[in-house]
């Protein structure tokens, strides 16, 4: 026993200050509440700035391949609400083209409409923007510029690659929050229809 002892006596001292990991059987590739500080840290750098100005940042874009898919869902998203994104299930109620637009052009079209679509209380929308396979400097530039610009936007809270139907990995659905007048904007579509 006195072996055992000191054996003992060792091992806690060379344990001691050691504490138990916490138990987490999830893999953690990113953290999505970082990306959310950042969405909101670039949301207030440019309110202050004139609301004329795009905030899209044409800088840091990391590219992605033709055929990849796209998909963001912000926490606290419903999994059910993201499903339905996914598959196609919600009803388009905007389109936007961006095929055949210069990049540049691209920028400020995507932020006009997405700013637009907001204010309208506009919640599903469809981006095409092409697979790019030839695309120059690199393949699926625009599809790349779109993830960068999406990922920038505090107004969306979601995206995934389109189902075939709708364009399939040259097409991406966005979901927007709700306006903080949604309510109000509801009333006004309602009452015109």
């Amino acid at each position: 026993m006195h072996e055992y002892d000191e054996e003992l006596n060792a091992f806690l001292e060379e344990m001691d200050g050691v504490r138990p990991i916490a138990p987490d059987d999830k893999v953690h590739h990113h953290s999505p509440e970082q990306q959310i500080r950042e969405k909101q840290a670039r949301a207030r750098r440019h309110a202050s700035q004139s609301p004329e100005l795009n905030p899209l940042s044409m800088d840091g874009v990391k590219s992605v391949h033709p055929d990849d898919f796209l998909s963001y869902q912000q926490p606290g998203i419903q999994d059910g609400v993201f499903k339905n994104l996914r598959m196609g299930k919600y009803p388009v109620e905007y389109r936007l083209n961006l095929k055949g637009m210069p990049l540049k052009a691209c920028r400020e079209a995507f932020y006009d409409e997405i700013v637009k679509c907001h204010a309208r209380g506009t919640r599903a929308l469809l981006i095409q923007h092409g697979r790019g396979e030839n695309s120059k400097p690199f393949p699926a530039l625009k599809k790349s510029y779109v993830k960068h610009w999406l990922d920038e936007l505090e107004e969306v809270i979601a995206y995934h690659t389109a189902q075939r139907q709708h364009g399939g990995t040259a097409a991406t659905y966005v979901l927007l929050k709700k306006h903080p007048d949604q309510k109000l904007i509801n009333r006004e579509k309602n009452r015109k229809g």
